[in-house]
């Protein structure tokens, strides 16, 4: 018999304290079973994303030796989170967010069970647009979903989770689309990609939607709903911060990804392997950064963020001036460092800081300016590395982020910028 006086909510209650009793204290979240749907609908989704990625580019490639082809591929990968978030960040707050995750799995599942019947560029590119767009849609509807499924004391544990998951898909999903490219060709990747899509959304289907929206506002029109999303990432300092900062932060990162291999193959003169070391070290400090997060978030989120910008800045000035590839990924080890923590940190910050009926928009509106923001950077970082070498952009980029920091600093130390109050009054 059960014991009587005990409802059905505290015995849940004491099975969860019990269940996560048995997780260290970072890894306290995973004893919510919803949130470990989740969690391993994240994974699943991540490594189809690239694992995708790796084989679309090597079929386009093959198809056509084209760079153009190539590039027009990335391009209608990333376009869609730019013209979502401007246009249809809305959609995000208005439709379930249960749904619209649902949805962008089996968009792009459908997607990789058409491409293996496809024998042109002209029709995967299309078709790789459709699946860019389920990508759009799918991470800004987990962020703005996760504050109502876990409590908010967990919330900083919880994103940095997901964000190691993240970093970990984009090193196993590239290899493992590697792999299957190499042993049978794109076409099995495909399948196999659909497959991960499938299992991501039986996962989240199993959540219920109420946990993910608290509630789903009326809408007033397209262009109104809009209006609303900027007004409240104008009217909030905090989100201000994140906009600004992070976009300045966006066009540092373009400058290093893109000098990275020629401050490994020509600055330190340690060939492919060097390159190899930079992006492994970067990785290496992205999740001990990210898992590291938690604790500083909980004390003070934006001194935090400051201090984890300003990490970010003086590891990339020691690649900078690294004398050799060692001493050059331990520096990025340090760079990876800040940068996990202050992503945590960016994403929490939003979380708190916009109430729940519109924070799909916030998310959706920071994502596209940040992704714009990289595009910029992308262009206007080959010729500043052309004429000045690798070390340069390096030093430039840790300045911007150095700038960054400033920003931060100053929005951080205005008042109203507690994010909790903003959604406390909201």
């Amino acid at each position: 018999m059960r014991p009587r006086g005990r409802s059905r909510a505290a015995s849940r209650r004491v099975s969860g304290a019990v269940a996560g009793a048995r997780f260290p204290r970072r890894l306290r979240v995973l004893a919510n079973s919803r949130f470990r749907l989740l969690f391993l609908a994240t994974l699943g989704s991540g490594i189809g994303n690239w694992l995708a990625l790796i084989a679309l580019q090597i079929d386009v490639y093959d198809r056509t030796h084209s760079g153009w082809w190539v590039g027009a591929l990335l391009i209608a990968n990333i376009l869609p989170a730019v013209f979502i978030g401007l246009l249809l960040g809305p959609l995000v707050d208005r439709l379930s967010r249960r749904s619209l995750m649902i949805g962008s799995d089996l968009g792009r599942l459908a997607v990789f069970a058409a491409l293996p019947f496809l024998d042109s560029a002209a029709a995967i590119v299309p078709l790789a647009l459709v699946a860019g767009i389920g990508n759009a849609f799918f991470r800004p509807a987990v962020l703005a979903g996760l504050p109502n499924l876990v409590p908010a004391d967990e919330l900083p544990a919880a994103n940095a989770l997901l964000q190691v998951v993240d970093w970990t898909t984009t090193a196993l999903g590239p290899l493992l689309g590697g792999a299957l490219v190499a042993a049978a060709g794109p076409h099995l990747a495909y399948w196999v990609n659909a497959v991960t899509f499938a299992v991501s959304a039986a996962l989240v289907s199993a959540i219920p939607a109420r946990l993910l929206q608290s509630e789903r506002p009326l809408g007033r029109g397209r262009f109104a709903d809009l209006a609303a999303g900027y007004a409240t990432v104008r009217g909030s300092r905090a989100l201000t911060c994140v906009l600004l900062a992070w976009s300045i932060v966006m066009v540092a990162s373009g400058t290093v990804n893109l000098a990275e291999v020629f401050l490994a193959r020509v600055t330190y003169h340690a060939g492919d392997l060097g390159f190899g070391l930079l992006w492994a070290g970067s990785g290496v400090g992205l999740v001990l950064g990210g898992l590291g997060a938690g604790a500083m978030i909980g004390r003070d989120l934006g001194a935090a963020y400051v201090r984890f910008l300003l990490v970010f800045a003086l590891g990339i000035g020691c690649a900078a001036a690294a004398p050799d590839v060692w001493v050059g990924t331990a520096a990025m080890a340090l760079a990876g460092l800040g940068n996990g923590g202050a992503v945590v940190a960016n994403i929490t910050i939003v979380q708190r800081g916009a109430p729940d009926r519109v924070r799909g928009r916030a998310f959706t509106l920071i994502m596209s300016v940040n992704y714009a923001a990289l595009g910029i950077a992308f262009v206007a970082a080959a010729p500043l590395t052309d004429a000045l070498g690798a070390r340069w952009a390096y030093a430039a980029a840790a300045a911007v982020v150095g700038c960054a920091a400033l920003v931060a600093a100053r929005l951080v130390a205005a008042e109203g910028f507690d994010p909790q109050l903003a959604v406390d009054e909201a």
